[in-house]
């Protein structure tokens, strides 16, 4: 059974994660020739407090790219 988990930053249009889901299962499908009913696609939405790159969030790092500091 493969189980695929993507982490999204928050902020995408929920129909494109659902498209982006099914699509995924359907590549795992095709790819592995594993049956469609036992894979697993997992998508967790971070808010961007909680994703850092480095010791900067996301939310830090946008804040500073908008001319904030």
């Amino acid at each position: 059974m493969p189980i695929v988990q993507i982490s999204l930053l928050e902020g995408r249009d929920p129909s494109l994660v659902k498209q982006c889901i099914k699509e995924v299962a359907r590549t795992i499908h095709e790819t592995l020739d594993a049956p469609l009913e036992s894979i697993r696609v997992i998508a967790t939405i971070v808010p961007a407090q909680h994703w850092a790159v480095g010791d900067r969030t996301k939310d830090e790092a946008s804040a500073f790219k908008d001319g904030e500091r």
